[in-house]
């Protein structure tokens, strides 16, 4: 039994998928069956019930999943001991996000500081998020950042960067030159929204409920820089987050009369898994980087 056999069967009894495994791990689909055929001639029992070119983890592959994912963990964390015994400078920081474009500049910045620290990022999809909780109890990610906290037992999760939600409006607007606005104000307005299942499109319908007022939606996006594009252009209007230090837009954000609608974003991590000293330095760091913002 191989430790190469071990992670691929692990990615392949995460997914269910074959290609999509192969896909995710780069090699070619037949090369991968094989693999995971020549892990269950070692075994003695199949890991997978196959049937109709698809293929599902049965009882012996849950027993078995459990038992990999605790070794391959524990050799992960020796892997991250051992690396930080040659100094932090060497380090390997794992981190899992739905927020890259106001993560990247923090990551410039610390690589400026520890030039040869590396980062594994994994940019997870808005209708994703939650999975970034379950990628640090896995202990696959070190550190999680994001607009949401997520309340699962032994994740830790600090804010390191507080936002407000402006509304945008595009130029031309009637209110364009206001320095604040209610919601009641722009009620009848064409709104542009993210999609259903986004962590900001919640929190944006709070902000609306509280406001008392029923948006009309005209058009739903997935990614912030799709929904500013279609403010800009003038197809309605949006809640958008917005700090000091921000690029200026080619719109006009004003400030909503709410004392409420105010975003936090998190670093998270899982106190129960070891934490390398290049992932504690750079979670020190953004508490540092973004109180400066």
């Amino acid at each position: 039994m191989e430790l190469l056999q071990l992670q691929y069967f692990r990615t392949v009894a995460r997914m269910e998928h074959m290609t999509k495994a192969a896909e995710q791990l780069h090699i070619a689909q037949p090369a991968l069956s094989k693999t995971i055929s020549r892990l269950e001639e070692d075994l003695g029992v199949p890991l997978f019930d196959r049937a109709n070119r698809q293929i599902r983890l049965n009882a012996f592959g849950k027993v078995f999943l459990a038992k990999v994912e605790t070794a391959l963990s524990s050799l992960e964390e020796g892997k991250k001991e051992v690396m930080d015994l040659a100094g932090l400078e060497r380090g390997v920081i794992s981190i899992a996000t739905n927020a890259l474009n106001r993560l990247s500049p923090a990551i410039a910045a610390f690589r400026e500081r520890f030039p040869d620290v590396s980062f594994r990022i994994n940019q997870i999809a808005p209708a994703e998020t939650y999975s970034i909780g379950e990628l640090l109890e896995q202990g696959i990610a070190d550190l999680g950042f994001g607009p949401m906290s997520f309340h699962k037992p032994g994740i830790r999760e600090v804010p390191v960067l507080q936002t407000e939600v402006f509304l945008a409006v595009p130029r031309g607007h009637r209110y364009e030159h206001q320095s604040s606005i209610t919601l009641e104000q722009v009620a009848d307005d064409p709104f542009i929204e993210y999609k259903i299942g986004h962590p900001f499109r919640e929190a944006n319908d709070e902000i609306s409920s509280r406001a008392g007022i029923q948006r009309t939606i005209v058009c739903e996006v997935e990614e912030p820089a799709a929904l500013g594009s279609l403010v800009q252009a003038g197809l309605g209007v949006a809640f958008v987050p917005g700090c000091k230090g921000d690029d200026v837009p080619q719109y006009t954000l004003l400030h909503i009369e709410d004392p409420d609608n105010k975003r936090a974003f998190y670093v998270s991590w899982n106190e129960a898994r070891y934490l390398s000293e290049a992932a504690r330095e750079f979670q020190r760091f953004l508490v540092e980087y973004y109180a400066e913002k």
